[in-house]
């Protein structure tokens, strides 16, 4: 499955209820989700790790669809051309912060 084609089917699944949501309760449940995600990797199975990845990337994609984000062209923009900091395919920029 494509980004564009997650981010259509989650976007007629379920477009109603998440625009009437809206983004600041739409973000909270992403970062709910986010900290599953962190539980899971810590203790869950592999089984619920991959559940909570899924979960993760929908709520981060219902997001993008209600503020009306192409995430397939925010990616590319930003990464399509190598790293955004050095320009290279491989990042060659210095590890420190």
């Amino acid at each position: 499955m494509t980004i564009e084609e997650i981010q259509s089917l989650i976007e007629k699944m379920y477009s109603e209820k998440d625009r009437k949501r809206g983004t600041p309760a739409t973000f909270l449940w992403l970062m709910e989700e986010i900290g599953e995600l962190a539980a899971a990797l810590r203790e869950g199975t592999r089984e619920q790790i991959h559940e909570e990845f899924a979960d993760v990337i929908a709520w981060l994609v219902t997001l993008a669809n209600i503020n009306n984000v192409d995430l397939t062209e925010a990616l590319h923009g930003k990464y399509g051309d190598g790293c955004p900091g050095c320009g290279k395919l491989v990042c060659a920029c210095d590890s420190k912060p």
